[in-house]
């Protein structure tokens, strides 16, 4: 099921995406839209209503170097052990919206990256069992102020800007993250072009390792890491990150 957050015409509600290509259309959910879902029976079209932000995560835990090629691309070595690091709730934008481009920061970059929404949670998790608490997935943009990165030791300001992490458009609770393409493209032309099969670390571990550090709660996200290609964007500009089978998240780069 893929399940968004809308603004509709009587306000914000919770629906499921039905339907394929031009043809989609959003089903309110009454309540709890994570559970099991019951709908009002008011429907419209995708194109009359508005897709937000999925949800407000707990907390969003990021995975750095996790792709061989970006590492390098960046000049670093692969970890041997996922390199973990948060961005704030306040960085999250929905489909569509700006990333507002911070003054303090001449180098803005996108990241495109597969994000997984944790369901069950927990702590010390076995990877044997990781995947269980996965609730869906979800496409996520880990814009960077590059130079502000490399000018200090850790990633916090970095990462941080509000709108620095685009979600979205939906989150699909049937999906096989195993080996999908995930492209990102800025003004229609593809920079970055990978699959999830090229992960370090895969899903799993990841879950495991993350709940030895923190508890992971129902909602908190995970950014998997970034395929090489990564660039910098410029006022006016838009990118759009597409992983096979969740659709295609796009935003527009706009001066703060």
């Amino acid at each position: 099921m893929r399940i968004a957050r809308i603004a509709q015409p009587d306000g914000l509600a919770f629906a499921a995406i039905e339907g394929e290509g031009d043809d989609l259309v959003a089903a309110e959910i009454a309540d709890e839209p994570f559970g099991k879902p019951t709908f009002t029976g008011r429907r419209w079209p995708l194109a009359d209503v508005r897709l937000l932000a999925p949800f407000l995560p707990p907390k969003i835990v990021c995975v750095g170097r996790n792709y061989a090629d970006h590492a390098a691309e960046l000049g670093n070595e692969v970890p041997a052990e996922p390199l973990i690091f948060l961005k704030p709730n306040t960085a999250v934008v929905g489909p569509n919206a700006e990333i507002r481009l911070p003054a303090a920061s001449e180098r803005v970059e996108f990241e495109g990256e597969l994000a997984v929404v944790i369901g069950v949670g927990g702590r010390d998790i076995p990877v044997e069992r990781a995947m269980g608490s996965v609730l869906g997935y979800t496409i996520a943009n880990d814009v960077t102020a590059r130079d502000i990165q490399r000018s200090e030791v850790q990633f916090t300001r970095a990462k941080s800007y509000d709108t620095f992490c685009p979600l979205g458009p939906w989150v699909e609770t049937e999906f096989d993250p195993t080996d999908v393409a995930i492209r990102t493209e800025l003004d229609g032309e593809v920079k970055q072009d990978g699959r999830t099969s090229q992960l370090v670390h895969d899903i799993p571990a990841l879950i495991s390792f993350i709940s030895t550090v923190m508890t992971l709660r129902p909602l908190d996200v995970i950014l998997t890491g970034t395929p090489a290609g990564v660039g910098p964007m410029r006022p006016g500009q838009s990118v759009s990150v597409t992983i096979d089978g969740l659709g295609t998240l796009t935003n527009t780069a706009a001066a703060r």
